[in-house]
């Protein structure tokens, strides 16, 4: 076994980026696949369920303890690798060479544990990106359902390019998810059409699975529990699990 490592990221903040890496981890545990979610980003939103005594992705990226020492279990829950603030400072205190692969080299040890490894980035290009695209065998790209947030996908296409050019030449496109859609409002064709052109223009798919809004989603991740459990019966739980299972019949269908 080794991990299939997916990175879910967009540049631009708000378009549900965190909510969608943790769902799919989730998903991805009730299907019964061993799985680890590390939260890369240092607002550390997907990190509240977790010890915040314990080492954190910061001590692995600076290399004072292994990925297995830092990774916590959690009762019918996708492991977790937890972030907090101090993930900010790797721009400045990574500088050796091969920095853009630390990411890569600490989760060596742990590949074979897991099915898959989610790993949620910070809105921007970072370090914390760049080594998460660097380790990560493919990318799902979540996006607001309206028109405005599409124009941010281009952008992060050059950065998918620079890295495929120096650091991760196999690196994947797994796919475009429209998210946060708010299901009082009607989501037009002309709305589809456009985010399926978009994701033709950068070579993937437009997920057929669209992600409705609800409350539930920041009241689970307040009371520190997993969605599915928190809000079985709400729009977005239904969504996203509904997404898990066309991602696994892609997955197998393309390798």
């Amino acid at each position: 076994m080794k991990a299939n490592v997916i990175v879910i990221t967009n540049n631009k903040g708000g378009v549900g980026k965190s909510t969608t890496a943790e769902a799919l981890a989730d998903g991805l545990t009730l299907n019964k696949y061993k799985t680890l979610l590390i939260d890369f980003d240092p607002q550390g939103s997907l990190s509240t369920s977790a010890d915040q005594t314990k080492p954190t992705a910061y001590e692995i990226m600076t290399k004072q303890v292994s990925a297995a020492d830092a990774v916590q279990q959690r009762q019918d829950r996708a492991d977790i690798l937890p972030a907090n603030k101090l993930l900010s400072r790797l721009n400045t205190e990574l500088t050796d060479t091969g920095k853009e692969y630390r990411l890569k080299e600490m989760l060596a040890p742990v590949m074979s544990c897991y099915n898959y490894i989610i790993i949620d980035t910070p809105p921007a290009l970072s370090i914390l990106t760049v080594n998460a695209m660097t380790a990560a065998d493919s990318i799902i790209i979540p996006v607001q359902a309206d028109i405005f947030s599409l124009q941010g996908v281009g952008q992060l296409i050059e950065s998918v390019d620079a890295i495929r050019t120096y650091t991760n030449h196999g690196l994947n496109l797994m796919g475009v998810l429209l998210t946060r859609h708010n299901a009082r409002s009607i989501l037009t064709r002309t709305m589809t059409d456009r985010a399926e052109k978009a994701a033709e223009a950068i070579g993937t798919f437009l997920y057929k699975t669209i992600i409705r809004e609800a409350i539930a989603v920041k009241e689970a991740q307040a009371s520190s529990m997993s969605l599915y459990k928190y809000a079985p019966g709400s729009n977005p739980a239904i969504d996203y699990l509904s997404f898990v299972t066309e991602f696994l019949e892609r997955n197998k269908n393309h390798g």
